[in-house]
């Protein structure tokens, strides 16, 4: 049976090492690390770097998590991760030990303890209702593994080395200074004698005084002496000890390798959602379109900002988008502050996480797969390159219209802030002019009401207020025209420019 990946059904290709461009604008890069951090031996950023390019590919991944949502399988893969945690950890303290023979020991009990690994996974895998392509494959795989000759040879050897080396007695005796060594010859054990003088005094459970002794992987050169002489007392076991180490010094199979690598995958995005979903967020798996642009969520949310208030124990406002027909355009308007970016960026991370094979913010969706995402939002002016801040914009937006397809997808958050509203107006219809030339979906960020009437393309969303109270934010982007009158006290609020703020500049 050959199974080449349970990320990438056709095989594993090559992983971006850095992240895409659009990670610090939507805030991705925070939502990955917090996914990642308890996992940084698996070095699974460049897996969150890479998206997919097939639904049939994000498919695959859905049903292995739909698989791995069942609690004894998802027990039985962290049973074989810890295992897996200790082979790597023993193979790596090997690497610092000194002696040969204590190097052996430690080799045999590392294969020990990957030969449990294999074989407790393939029980789990067994005995598991799968629905997903990958994991019954590599199930199929690793029975057929399990049962192979080499690997059930492989069991053999270690048991009987094992057994053959829980037959080594020895003594050791320690006088002035000259220590020797010799078989256990059925000498008297005193500490039993000991023990049964002492018995009689028993008054039930009591303190247990006894030191712990440390019991680390190190050895001195006085102990390493000492085995030395053992295996001289015991040839023909540590002879065999020695063959076996240098006939497997290659036991580790790469496939199960890779797959206790890439399998963690999905079990980082299962425990960053499971607290989340305990906060009453839904999740759900999109439906992914790959050619019409008919898209929508419900009761998306920005995955950064729901983590931080859940850790605070705050409330995270949901809100529902879609684009039917010939739409493909969001334009969002509304006071500022009154989280039309934390939208924008909500968006875009649906997209992109969907183009993981994740499930996705919300109770029902069917997203775009697009080939890229492209964010223009605003940045502090850079002396560095000796451009206004109005230049570095235009420059920002070309570089994006130049390689962005019909199957890209623009957000662009509150673009020249920096000009009048006359050249504002001017230069924001130009430009999506172009995105609707390009079909592109889009989400725009703005205070211009002007770019809501452009093109049939395009949807008006407004962040809307209280109506008792203008000044308070209810967070919620609704579906409506824009209209710029439930938040002009909030704009003149913002640049002092209400009536008490103006009396008071001129009185003072």
């Amino acid at each position: 049976m050959v199974f080449r990946s349970i990320l990438f059904e056709t095989g594993a290709g090559d992983v971006e090492k850095t992240a895409p461009v659009c990670f610090p604008d939507l805030n991705l890069d925070q939502v990955i690390k917090t996914i990642t951090a308890r996992k940084p031996e698996y070095d699974l950023n460049p897996f969150f770097y890479t998206p997919l390019r097939s639904a049939d590919a994000i498919y695959y991944r859905h049903a292995i998590l739909q698989d791995l949502e069942n609690p004894g399988l998802m027990a039985g893969i962290g049973v074989f991760a810890e295992r897996m945690t200790t082979v790597r950890r023993y193979l790596g303290m090997m690497n610092k030990l000194s002696f040969k023979n204590h190097q052996q020991g430690w080799f045999l009990e590392t294969v020990a303890v990957y030969c449990s690994a294999v074989t407790g996974l393939a029980q789990v895998l067994e005995q598991s209702d799968l629905r997903s392509r990958g994991l019954a494959a590599f199930r199929e795989f690793l029975t057929a593994f399990a049962r192979s000759d080499d690997f059930t040879r492989l069991q053999t050897e270690v048991q009987e080395l094992k057994a053959a080396l829980s037959t080594v007695k020895y003594n050791v005796v320690i006088k002035t200074g000259t220590v020797r060594v010799f078989k256990y010859a059925e000498e008297t054990d005193y500490s039993v004698e000991v023990l049964e003088a002492f018995e009689k005094f028993k008054q039930g459970a009591v303190k247990d005084y006894r030191v712990k002794l440390f019991e680390g992987g190190g050895m001195n050169h006085v102990e390493a002496q000492i085995l030395d002489f053992v295996a001289r007392l015991y040839p023909e076991i540590f002879a065999s000890l020695d063959q076996f180490c240098a006939r497997r010094v290659d036991f580790l199979d790469e496939t199960i390798r890779v797959f206790d690598r890439e399998i963690q995958f999905y079990v980082a995005v299962l425990e960053y959602t499971a607290g989340l979903k305990r906060s009453g967020l839904a999740f759900c798996y999109p439906e992914i379109a790959d050619q019409e642009k008919h898209i929508f969520d419900i009761e998306g949310f920005d995955l950064a900002l729901a983590y931080k208030c859940w850790n605070e124990k705050t409330a995270v406002v949901c809100n529902d988008f879609y684009l039917q027909a010939q739409e493909r355009i969001l334009v969002v308007s509304g006071p500022n502050q009154g989280g039309k970016t934390t939208f924008a960026r909500t968006f875009g991370q649906l997209h992109y996480l969907a183009s993981l094979g994740c499930p996705v913010p919300g109770k029902q969706a069917r997203l775009y797969l697009c080939d890229a995402i492209f964010t223009h939002f605003e940045k502090e002016e850079n002396i560095k390159n000796l451009r206004g801040k109005l230049q570095d914009d235009l420059v920002r937006i070309a570089e994006i219209l130049k390689k962005a397809t019909p199957n890209s997808l623009i957000i662009m958050n509150e673009i020249f802030t920096s000009t009048t509203l006359q050249d504002a107006v001017f230069l924001s219809q130009k430009i999506m002019e172009r995105i609707i030339q390009l079909d592109a979906l889009c989400v725009c960020v703005t205070f211009l009401d002007e770019l809501t009437t452009l093109s049939d393309t395009i949807v008006s969303m407004v962040s809307t207020v209280s109506p008792e109270n203008p000044a308070q934010r209810t967070f919620k982007i609704l579906r409506r025209p824009a209209d710029g009158l439930a938040y002009a006290l909030s704009i003149a609020e913002k640049y002092h420019l209400t009536y008490t703020k103006v009396k008071e500049r001129i009185s003072g």
